[in-house]
């Protein structure tokens, strides 16, 4: 393994190969479902028509005693999942991000949130690498209308090993939790040996002590782009750390003003609108606590189109180079 990734974190011996394994982090929510399932009696699981899109059908297979399928009623999937909350049961939902929460963010705000009613939504193909589907089905906007809302948790997870662990974690948590969910295969970053925990950042390349030139912040499925973006500047004499936030909401501020602290500029990185994400949280959080040079990469102000995953990624400025070209700008800006 590289010596520059943080050896404390456990992550794929393999992360470096040129066939790294590949697999949905959506497939991760499925797995966990069925393992929360096994040990709690209580768990529910709900879906509109997308049981094996959103991995659910693992739960529905194992067991259909405890699955409710809705249909296409995303607005009825949330207020159905917040009166069996109130009755004692774990309910799971599930469908596209852009439906659920998209759809029935109303519902989700004031039947579960208002409530405080532990409804886990599983929100699956969030971002513009759903690809073919468009703009229509492209949630890009999720991370915002959640975290924005009292009492919600929201976690992105950078591979399906940790959205299995999200999902596990997300059960005992007793609040309403968002879990975004990508579509596509993304290498395997984690280990089942990897540090999780809601609410905590992991630094998964440099380490916590020495500075750096600059630090990248990545959530969900660029974590692995900007893994390789540190490897590129590496050989450039570029120092770099990358810190995974797992959890956008609640965010580990405290990792985050070390990171600034120690690199004197930072890069966002989300497959998400710039407004509203993951790098307004950061934005948020290092101008109260320690203001440094900041770039953000995301999509910007757009709408999603229909093309490949890849194609996409390049079209909206997300892609490898993109990052890149942000770390140099923002290391040439503290610099001045």
């Amino acid at each position: 393994m590289n010596k520059m990734l943080n050896q404390s974190q456990k992550l794929n011996p393999k992360l470096w190969d040129k066939k790294v394994d590949a697999v949905a982090i959506r497939k991760g929510f499925g797995e966990g479902l069925v393992l929360i399932g096994e040990k709690n009696r209580h768990v529910v699981g709900l879906c509109a028509d997308l049981t094996e899109s959103t991995q659910m059908h693992l739960f529905r297979n194992k067991f259909p005693e405890r699955f409710i399928e809705m249909g296409v009623a995303e607005q009825n999937l949330a207020s159905v999942a917040s009166g069996l909350s109130a009755m004692g049961k774990i309910p799971f939902i599930s469908s596209y991000a852009m439906f659920s929460p998209g759809r029935n963010w109303e519902q989700i705000r004031t039947t579960i949130c208002y409530n405080n009613r532990a409804v886990i939504i599983a929100g699956s193909h969030a971002g513009i690498s759903v690809g073919p589907d468009g703009g229509t089905h492209q949630a890009i906007e999720d991370i915002a209308i959640t975290r924005v809302i009292p009492r919600m948790v929201v976690i992105s997870p950078c591979d399906h090993i940790e959205a299995r662990k999200a999902t596990l974690a997300s059960a005992e948590l007793g609040v309403p939790v968002y879990i975004r969910l990508a579509r596509e295969k993304t290498p395997v970053i984690t280990t089942e040996d990897t540090p999780f925990e809601v609410g905590k950042a992991q630094l998964y390349y440099g380490d916590e002590e020495t500075k750096a030139d600059v630090g990248i912040i990545a959530t969900g499925a660029l974590v692995y782009k900007a893994l390789k973006v540190a490897e590129t500047l590496k050989k450039e004499n570029v120092s770099v750390k990358v810190l995974n936030i797992s959890t956008i909401k609640p965010l580990d501020t405290e990792a985050v003003i070390a990171l600034a602290k120690t690199c004197g500029a930072i890069v966002t990185v989300e497959e998400h609108q710039i407004a509203g994400g993951l790098g307004s949280a950061v934005a948020e959080t290092i101008t109260q606590g320690y203001p440094v040079p900041i770039e953000f990469i995301g999509v910007r102000d757009q709408f999603g189109q229909s093309g490949t995953p890849d194609e996409l990624l390049e079209h909206y400025g997300m892609g490898q180079s993109h990052i890149l070209a942000a770390c140099k700008k923002v290391i040439d800006r503290k610099n001045q």
